[in-house]
């Protein structure tokens, strides 16, 4: 079976954010695989809000008491969740601001993770139940930070993803994009390599 890919991208800055150019040339390189299939979902376009109570209660709420808000509340996650575990590969592409993700990304986040549903407590720590899927990060980066304390966002994410049962990830890492020409066309020359043996392997 075809391996069915999520890519989900998060830059404001559109087509001149390099995550999103990272991110390009994976679905070019995709498009040239006929056996694979690829949904964008564009956080910074579609945005969502950030989570709130109410929405949380409504997936608190038992789905046959919930008023007609709570259904409307809670259809977001669920059809996130859906789409979700509708594919094979997730592909996260990442600016880093502020030594974090964009909040874009984390509200993405939010709504996918959701105890009961995606994990569950036990009494051995809590366990994944989005199972058979693996991820790939494209992180794109003004300074040079992989490897370094100041590298918060990948542990995040993997932690994160391993929350609901991901624990396959693979990172492609483009840094130093802001530390001169050079360095930043070397960067990206590196990481488009990276990605077409990625893809490759699909």
């Amino acid at each position: 079976m075809a391996n069915r890919i999520l890519l989900v991208t998060s830059s404001i800055l559109g087509e001149q954010g390099q995550s999103n150019a990272l991110a390009s040339h994976f679905r070019q390189q995709a498009d040239q695989r006929g056996e694979l299939s690829l949904t964008h979902r564009d956080l910074a376009v579609e945005s969502l809000p950030h989570l709130g109570l109410e929405e949380l209660g409504s997936w608190q709420t038992a789905a046959t008491e919930r008023t007609a808000e709570q259904q409307m509340l809670a259809q977001r996650s669920d059809d996130l969740i859906e789409e979700l575990n509708a594919h094979d590969v997730l592909v996260l592409a990442v600016p880093m601001y502020n030594f974090g993700i964009p909040s874009q990304l984390k509200a993405w986040f939010d709504r996918v993770m959701r105890a009961g549903v995606t994990f569950r407590y036990t009494e051995q720590g809590p366990v994944g139940l989005v199972k058979g899927k693996r991820a790939v990060i494209l992180a794109a980066r003004g300074g040079q930070y992989a490897g370094t304390e100041l590298d918060t966002q990948t542990p995040h994410l993997k932690a994160m993803l391993g929350m609901i049962g991901i624990g396959d990830v693979s990172v492609i890492y483009a840094e130093g994009l802001a530390m001169g020409e050079g360095r930043r066309d070397a960067a990206l020359k590196e990481a488009r390599q990276a990605i077409d043996s990625l893809v490759a392997e699909l």
